[in-house]
């Protein structure tokens, strides 16, 4: 057979051109919603640790006669075992019967307070990542007023 024979075939430039819009539309398209992701699986971090810890202070409060843990004390209150008055934090004993409702605090993973685990009762505690109000038993990220997450929401309204 000769080379005259056979047909050569190829993609003209109007067909490349096609191709390359149409991958500009799906990467504008695709990257903003990817970098978007991030985000938001860090603010719904935030929403499942802030449950977690309100559910282990009302578990505290159920066990220890409608107090909520002292302030003071929260982060031993929460990881460790406590008797009866909720005063005394430690080992298990014979006295200490309640506890531990946490492994360990979360660390908080979002906005300027990210990474911090501390939790304090003084609003804007710079070494905290929570802040904690022993006479309602709230709790909420600690941070500043007006840091939101991507919808709008304030991150101390979760």
């Amino acid at each position: 057979m000769s080379g005259r024979n056979i047909a050569r075939r190829a993609f003209s430039l109007i067909e490349l051109v096609i191709v390359v819009v149409i991958l500009g539309i799906i990467g504008a398209i695709a990257i903003p919603r990817m970098s978007r992701g991030a985000e938001g699986a860090a603010d719904s971090s935030l929403v499942a640790d802030l449950a977690v810890l309100r559910n282990a202070i009302d578990l505290f409060q159920a066990e220890h006669g409608g107090v909520y843990p002292p302030a003071a004390d929260i982060e031993d209150a929460l990881t460790q075992y406590s008797d009866v008055t909720g005063t005394d934090f430690g080992a298990k004993s014979s006295d200490r019967i309640y506890g531990p409702y946490l492994r360990k605090v979360p660390v908080l993973k979002v906005g300027s307070s990210k990474g911090r685990s501390a939790i304090s009762a003084t609003d804007g505690d710079t070494t905290a990542g929570w802040i904690y109000d022993e006479d309602t038993g709230h709790i909420f990220a600690n941070l500043p007023a007006g840091e939101a997450d991507a919808r709008g929401v304030d991150y101390r309204a979760y």
